[in-house]
């Protein structure tokens, strides 16, 4: 890959690598380093990725690096951070989603982005997870299962 075909990946998917990010991490700062470090991995790594295998690799990058930034911030106690809340009285769809995205393990909710906001397919998902696609449909199954019981109960949606 040149700097020609890297830089067209960085207009290609920067937006969507970005929604990614910010979806599995749930911060504007995190995403941005997320989006930062897979296209300098990336950069690193251009001589061994080809331009039409660019977007899997950056999205299995992004993958690990919200998975490891999940893991720092699990270890981490923030003991001053205010909580976020959500107005009681008609939360708009997206806030609800949201609320019930955070319900899901890091790497559940990673599987629902990629197949429900990216599209990606289940092999496509495998790869970038290092799962067999078996075991994307599986956890596929069980987060929406998670998600479904969590927007159906009124108590959440109210």
């Amino acid at each position: 890959m040149d700097a020609n075909q890297y830089n067209q990946c960085v207009r290609e998917w920067a937006d969507a690598l970005y929604r990614f990010a910010y979806k599995s991490t749930g911060q504007q700062s995190d995403a941005n380093d997320v989006v930062q470090g897979s296209f300098e991995v990336l950069w690193q790594k251009k001589d061994e990725v080809a331009p039409e295998k660019a977007k899997a690799f950056l999205f299995q990058v992004a993958y690990r690096q919200s998975v490891d930034n999940y893991r720092k911030r699990s270890r981490m106690r923030f003991t001053d951070a205010p909580e976020e809340s959500y107005s009681q009285s008609n939360p708009d769809l997206k806030k609800i989603l949201d609320r019930a995205l955070a319900q899901l393990d890091e790497r559940s909710r990673a599987l629902v982005l990629l197949k429900d906001y990216e599209g990606y397919s289940y092999e496509e998902i495998g790869k970038i997870t290092e799962l067999n696609e078996s075991q994307v449909k599986v956890y596929l199954f069980r987060a929406r299962k998670v998600l479904k019981e969590y927007l159906v109960s009124v108590e959440n949606i109210l």
